[in-house]
């Protein structure tokens, strides 16, 4: 064997081994792979809800799917794993409420609370509720939902 062929061995050796070695010492948390929220929602109720969301600019302040508008910087909840913390009997009378602040009070400025959607139309809310509910989260990431969406509301962190 030549000097340079020898050379090149030794280095494809030396990458092989020290791939080895770090994946032998680095754990891989799966949480890091999973995506931890996921709806319940059937299609015909995910396309409904969607426009609704949609047509009144919901993700203007909330995200969703980890999406929101990035022109706005409302700091609204998210609404991904909004099911795990909230029912959807609790959610339609949010929803139906004329005044939101009285069901959940808020500390954001008056412009950027939660307006009232006690005047869309009863199915509207009712499937807005529906699809709300089914937005689910993994238990592991359930404890870090709540406490954010505590934070958001209250400022403060949640006692133990």
């Amino acid at each position: 064997m030549r000097r340079g062929e020898k050379a090149v061995l030794a280095l494809i050796g030396l990458v092989v081994v020290g791939g080895m070695v770090q994946s032998a010492f680095h754990v891989e948390d799966k949480h890091d792979r999973d995506i931890p929220f996921y709806s319940t929602a059937t299609p015909e109720v995910a396309k409904q809800a969607m426009d609704v969301i949609r047509d009144n600019g919901c993700k203007s302040c909330h995200s969703l799917w980890t999406l929101k508008d990035v022109l706005q910087s409302v700091p609204a909840p998210m609404l991904d794993g909004i099911g795990a913390i909230r029912s959807e009997a609790w959610l339609y009378q949010y929803l139906s409420a004329t005044d939101p602040q009285a069901t959940l009070p808020s500390r954001l400025k008056k412009e950027y609370r939660m307006p009232s959607y006690a005047g869309l139309p009863d199915e509207q809310r009712r499937v807005l509720a529906k699809y709300l509910a089914s937005l689910q989260v993994k238990d592991w990431y359930l404890e870090q939902t709540k406490k954010a969406e505590y934070e958001k509301l209250t400022g403060k962190e949640p006692q133990k």
